[in-house]
């Protein structure tokens, strides 16, 4: 029982200081765009903007992986968390469009290198059977954050101005490392893996057939989950809806997230794992589809639930099913992966809706990632023992 109730402490620990960063995180993304939407920049400068929240994070964050299974979880959180307070710095003081192209960059590495460790602790905490309620925890914290990011932000702008508001993101993951750096919470120690699971690097994992589909499926996933933080405020703004009304809309997803994570328990005892990421891919297609009929913030507001409903589900059954399949003392480098491919969608999503954005219009971007969205999840099919 003492036990129990110390792993449960860890977990509300790093569930608390997740939410701090992740809402840094989202909070910038959502001020960032309007920034330089602010400043006049076309929609394909905005989708490479975005962009640089991934890149850096698409290419490193295996060596993290890989780096937290060796040394350990504690020292990546903390200098994540100082990076993240570096890049919200930069454009506070480097105000145009540098400032923001470069914090951009560096506030991705810098919540990467805080997520990748957090997600392996998390995983470690507990019996197998633990898994799937600690990631469902881990990713309600990250729903409150996804929730009050954007509000926080939309509020700020208005009323304070972009200047203030990156002072404010800029100040908070000071809190996170401060904490970690005291050595609180306990968190799990590395596990070393064995000389004869020292070879194979990540092409051995993308090809591990368990793991390959689940990497495929959150790749299909990420896609939508990326495309929702640049579409409302994007789309947003072409159709005159004022920031704050933007951030109550991207609000919308985050209580989605919410809501349908504290239901998680349920979820998890009446329904498999197929079922649960097959309903994710439905329901984002379904959205996606109905995008070009919105033009309103009520309507967006509605369809943003809906996707937050769908997406939200998707992400504690991935965890839990990757850290069952990971190799052992390879989870850090599993979720390492996991982060890789979710970046390079944060990546390629945000450049190639940009660009088609603004050629072939945004209507025709709705309609074919609604396609590839609605006919996944029908065509998918279980799994084979």
């Amino acid at each position: 029982m003492r036990g129990a109730l110390a792993r449960h402490r860890v977990l509300a620990a790093i569930v608390i200081l997740g939410i701090v960063n992740h809402v840094v995180l989202a909070g910038s993304r959502v001020t960032v765009t309007l920034d330089a939407l602010q400043q006049g920049t076309s929609t394909a400068l905005v989708g490479l903007l975005l962009a640089l929240f991934a890149l850096l994070p698409a290419l490193f964050a295996v060596a993290v992986g890989r780096l937290s299974d060796r040394i350990g979880v504690r020292q990546p959180m903390i200098v994540g968390s100082i990076v993240l307070a570096v890049g919200a710095t930069l454009p506070l003081v480097f105000r145009g469009l540098p400032g923001l192209f470069v914090g951009a960059a560096v506030m991705g590495v810098g919540f990467m290198l805080f997520q990748v460790p957090a997600q392996h602790a998390t995983g470690e905490l507990g019996p197998p059977v633990e898994r799937a309620h600690n990631f469902s925890t881990l990713a309600l914290g990250y729903a409150i954050s996804g929730l009050v990011g954007p509000l926080v932000a939309g509020f700020a702008i208005d009323h304070a101005g972009f200047v203030a508001t990156f002072a404010l993101f800029a100040l908070l993951p000071l809190l996170p490392a401060a904490i970690l750096a005291r050595g609180h919470p306990a968190l799990p120690a590395p596990r070393p893996r064995a000389p004869a699971e020292r070879s194979g690097g990540a092409i051995e994992l993308l090809t591990h057939r368990k793991l390959r589909r689940v990497f495929l499926v959150n790749v299909l996933l990420a896609m939508a989950w990326d495309l929702n933080t640049i579409v409302v405020p994007v789309y947003g703004n072409s159709i005159g809806l004022s920031a704050s009304e933007i951030g109550v809309v991207l609000a919308c997803f985050g209580a989605a997230t919410f809501v349908v994570r504290l239901g998680m328990p349920w979820i998890v005892r009446h329904l498999s794992e197929h079922q649960v990421l097959t309903f994710a891919l439905l329901v984002a297609g379904s959205v996606y589809l109905l995008f070009p009929f919105s033009h309103s913030a009520a309507t967006l507001m509605a369809l943003c639930f809906a996707l937050g409903l769908g997406l939200g589900t998707s992400q504690p059954m991935v965890m839990s099913l990757l850290h069952t399949h990971a190799p052992a003392g390879r989870m850090g480098e599993v979720a390492g992966v996991r982060m890789s491919l979710v970046q390079a969608m944060a990546v390629g999503v945000p450049l190639t809706f940009g660009t088609l954005g603004a050629t072939v219009g945004l209507t025709p971007v709705f309609w074919a990632v609604g396609l590839l969205l609605a006919g996944s999840g029908i065509f998918s099919k279980p799994p084979r023992n």
